[in-house]
């Protein structure tokens, strides 16, 4: 009994390595979930607008959570959503959603060079869905490689967090008061400003970008010859032509670790 754990009903024994490595990875999962908790909580406010809007206009509480179990993108499927109370097509509905998406591919391709070399194909198709803004950098900061475990448990609380307040939202809109639900939808743009803010006063090839940007939508929105082109089609036209004026003329420079992008 010195040499090796005995798992009950006969499951054989495991060496002290081996349960050595389940307690490791327990302890990843752990921490994995620790480093999450802050996440969650931003998301249950931001989820919950969301599922007020989307009982506010019409769809059933079981959609709302159907779309954030199965999206995670916040942006995305506020955009999306909004095109599909709206009426939109197919086409623009995806044409718009794969623009505002499209940095998930670059946080994944990132990402695949930190996790550790052990961690499967299955495992990280898996993991790769939970994939935001908030899970990536918060993996990145991670010191040494991201284990399955760890990035697991530091995806379960702001997955759940995000489900949880899309139910709470779409469920409980009727029970609120009007002036707290009107002060709530505005919280998906205060968690906007909160990104963009920061970075673009210290940055100035961001704030231009962004300049650029609300410039654009002013244009579409107000200039009478933009009027029948949907809200769609000005966020796709808005974010390709400011991201594509900022990489011609912000390049990043490689050889400085990307500090070009800053000048």
């Amino acid at each position: 009994m010195s040499e090796a754990f005995y798992l009950p009903l006969g499951t054989g024994p495991i060496s002290k390595q081996g349960a050595s490595s389940v307690e490791q990875k327990k302890n990843a999962f752990i921490k994995g979930l620790r480093d999450g908790v802050p996440i969650c909580l931003g998301y249950l406010s931001v989820s919950f607008t969301f599922g007020m809007m989307c009982t506010q206009n019409g769809l059933p509480f079981w959609i709302a959570l159907l779309i954030s179990m199965t999206n995670l993108t916040s942006a995305g499927q506020f955009a999306g959503t909004a095109l599909i109370i709206a009426g939109g097509g197919y086409l623009e509905i995806a044409v718009t959603t794969f623009v505002i998406n499209i940095r998930y591919m670059l946080m994944s391709l990132s990402l695949s060079q930190k996790v550790e070399p052990r961690m499967t194909t299955l495992q990280r198709s898996l993991l790769s869905f939970t994939v935001t803004d908030e899970i990536f950098a918060v993996a990145m900061q991670e010191k040494g490689p991201v284990t399955a475990a760890y990035f697991a448990g530091l995806s379960f609380t702001p997955y759940w967090g995000w489900a949880l307040g899309t139910l709470f939202g779409a469920t409980a809109t009727s029970l609120l008061p009007a002036a707290l639900r009107s002060a709530l939808g505005i919280a998906i743009y205060g968690m906007f400003l909160a990104i963009i803010v920061p970075p673009a006063r210290k940055v100035r090839s961001v704030a231009v970008t962004i300049g650029i940007a609300v410039v654009l939508s002013c244009i579409f929105q107000y200039v009478p010859w933009f009027a029948g082109l949907s809200s769609g089609w000005k966020i796709i036209l808005c974010a390709v032509i400011a991201s594509t004026y900022a990489a011609f003329r912000y390049p990043v420079d490689e050889g400085k670790n990307g500090e070009g992008a800053a000048a």
